[in-house]
């Protein structure tokens, strides 16, 4: 008995031997079998934002062609986290279009992200945003490896549907625990333990394993959910009425908001309250303009190419940093006759523009440009459809071949109002095609400057892509609209007053009321047209320089404040005085306009002065009351004299010759060289 006992014993510790092992050997076996993995780099697509990633810092490989506008980008060199984070490598320099890896860190969230055109794309402006990142090139630190998975803050894979090797979610670690081989042992005592424990009920995974209902936009995610939960508790609790543990599930949400336990796909509370919403900018202040296009609605353009045209207008709303501070568009489409589709003021950011673009039906008809640059001359810029005054006004007109109406003197029309006419002109006529133009070289007539800048020739439909973002850069670079100068708000207007004892003081208030409604006729502020006064007698005063005054109001009374001095007539020393005092602190960029009035013949020479104004650039008008001369007038007037020298019999006709001084003043403007 005693041996067997003994031949059992030692029978069993052979046994435990063999499986100690063969435990020994196949977890040998199994380590070998665990390789380490390689530390690749993760791939992405175009689309993925920053904020969607986790990881403080990382590196990613970005694939070709992310220089496209509708990856949206947010800042200049410092990023908000709602960008692409590879077009923002694009526009950064770090990478070409070509794709390759970079190397991404999170930084702080900035209170403004500044707008800009760099390498292809443009960045849109934005007030302010959670969090930033910045992108350079992947070269990391000695001794500082970088995840070949990405954390990122959605249950779903972003990269899956691509292939990607990069992982959405890792089951989460014990800390201090290394990861051993699992023996059979283990397995079945955890099974018995999970046998062992309740299940859990089919609420509480409801309740775990669904994000908590994000604002906005899912609203049959959320009806879902809540349907469920209401037939998993009243089955749970027959005797519960129904809707009770809706109300108490509602209120366990409100009180417990969603962790930030990623392993189970929630989603922090900062995320929902920021990523859900798309954010609207106020506009790229960069470039500030008021901006109509006129899209060519005629029947021979097709329905195919209207549809380009249409993509074309969305890519320009995509690439514009549409807002309030920055620019505004409508758009007016035309055949036969022009029809405005939306106007400045109905569309405030590039997401509600695009949508109401795709809605736009072809109008039909000829092709009569002309007429509807007219329309948009005399009804689109006006305050009611929006337009900001201190904005340029720029008109793109997009013409299928050639227009079916002329647009030479219509186009005029509009750039003497301050508009800058561009046109962009796709598959033109060819050879045996410009007998049937009505008016050739149409587009270099139309045009603001016939130098190329405002001219686009593109040869095909299927190129005109190519022409939005040179398109939107011309735009808006707003020193170049030179257009937007006009007649009205490009001077600085020097008036030089006589305040000799022969005026008298009630035909000085005429006068000064004669300076005032001249002065009314301008746009008046720092930056457009400025006004300044000298009033003379024998000696010189200056009433007010060219930067007393910036608003027409001041201005207004600022003239009405004007002492009456009397005494001589030195009508000569006055114009020098003028040339020193008041057109030496005129801004280069300006027309310098000097207006005198005067009642008699001066007691000094004019001669010299005269043509001191003339040579230094000032434009001068001179007008006569009573007993002035009229050989000193045109003396002192700049050539041609017909044009610049003015004479009435008495003060109280000075005000009839306000709207011809002003005519002349612009015809003059407007005759100057186009290019």
């Amino acid at each position: 008995m005693g041996i067997a006992v003994l031949t059992m014993k030692a029978s069993v510790i052979e046994m435990f031997l063999v499986l100690l092992v063969t435990g020994i050997h196949s977890n040998k076996e199994m380590t070998k079998k665990i390789k380490r993995p390689k530390n690749t780099v993760p791939q992405i697509n175009c689309d993925i934002k920053a904020g969607k990633i986790i990881n403080p810092e990382f590196i990613v490989k970005c694939p070709p062609g992310c220089q496209d506008p509708k990856y949206h980008v947010y800042g200049t060199g410092v990023y908000a986290s709602y960008s692409s984070v590879c077009s923002a490598a694009v526009h950064s320099g770090v990478l070409d279009n070509s794709g390759g890896d970079i190397l991404v860190r999170k930084v702080a969230g900035q209170s403004g992200y500044r707008g800009s055109y760099s390498n292809g794309v443009q960045s849109l402006s934005l007030p302010r945003w959670r969090e930033s990142f910045i992108v350079s090139e992947s070269k990391p630190p000695k001794g500082v490896t970088y995840p070949s998975a990405l954390t990122y803050s959605s249950s779903k894979n972003p990269a899956a549907k691509a292939g990607e090797t990069t992982k959405a979610y890792e089951n989460p670690s014990v800390p201090g625990a290394s990861a051993q081989p699992v023996t059979m042992m283990q397995a079945l005592a955890a099974e018995a333990m999970h046998t062992a424990l309740p299940k859990p009920t089919p609420f509480v995974a409801a309740a775990t394993s669904s994000p908590r209902p994000q604002p906005g936009g899912h609203r049959s995610q959320e009806r879902d959910l809540w349907s469920t939960t209401t037939y998993t508790s009243n089955r749970s609790s027959p005797s519960a009425k129904p809707g009770t543990q809706r109300q108490d599930f509602s209120r366990a949400a409100v009180q417990k908001p969603a962790e930030t336990d990623v392993s189970l796909g929630f989603v922090p509370k900062e995320e929902l309250s920021t990523q859900s919403l798309e954010p609207v900018s106020r506009g790229d202040p960069n470039c500030k303009v008021d901006l109509s296009f006129l899209i060519d609605g005629s029947s021979s353009i097709g329905k195919r190419r209207f549809r380009i045209q249409k993509q074309f207008l969305t890519d320009v709303a995509e690439a514009l940093d549409i807002g309030p501070a920055g620019p505004l568009m409508g758009v007016v489409q035309y055949g036969d006759n022009p029809a405005t589709h939306f106007n400045l003021k109905t569309h405030m950011n590039s997401r509600d523009l695009k949508t109401a673009i795709e809605k736009i039906n072809q109008r039909g008809g000829l092709s009569n440009v002309g007429r509807a640059i007219s329309f948009v001359t005399k009804n689109f810029f006006s305050k009611a459809s929006g337009n900001r005054g201190g904005a340029p006004n720029v008109v793109v007109v997009m013409v299928d071949g050639w227009p079916t109406d002329k647009v030479e003197e219509t186009s005029r029309l509009a750039r003497e109002s301050g508009i800058n006419v561009f046109f962009v002109t796709i598959e033109g006529a060819v050879e045996n095609e410009e007998q049937y133009v009505m008016e050739p070289n149409f587009a270099n007539k139309a045009v603001c400057r016939t130098n190329g800048f405002y001219s686009f020739s593109v040869q095909s439909w299927f190129g005109l892509h190519k022409t939005v973002q040179p398109l939107v850069k011309r735009v808006c670079d707003t020193d170049r609209l030179a257009c937007s100068k006009t007649c009205l708000n490009s001077a600085d207007i020097g008036f030089v007053i006589d305040g000799s004892s022969s005026v008298g003081t009630g035909n000085f208030r005429t006068v000064l009321q004669f300076v005032a409604n001249i002065s009314k006729e301008f746009e008046i502020s720092d930056t457009d047209t400025r006004i300044g006064a000298v009033q003379y007698t024998y000696e010189q005063r200056l009433e007010f320089g060219f930067d007393k005054y910036n608003t027409k109001p001041d201005v207004i009374n600022a003239i009405k404040r004007v002492g009456y001095w009397s005494g001589g007539t030195s009508t000569g020393a006055a114009i020098q005085y003028a040339l020193e005092q008041l057109f030496k602190k005129s801004k280069p960029n300006k027309r310098k306009l000097m207006i005198l009035i005067t009642d008699g013949r001066s007691y000094d020479d004019v001669r010299i002065p005269a043509m001191a104004a003339h040579h230094k650039g000032v434009i001068t008008y001179a007008i006569g009351v009573a007993w002035a001369a009229q050989d000193e007038l045109e003396i002192i007037a700049t050539y041609p004299a017909r044009d610049h020298s003015f004479f009435v019999d008495e003060f109280d006709n000075l005000y009839k010759s306000v709207p011809r001084i002003i005519q002349n003043i612009c015809t003059e403007f407007n005759s100057q060289p186009r290019n």
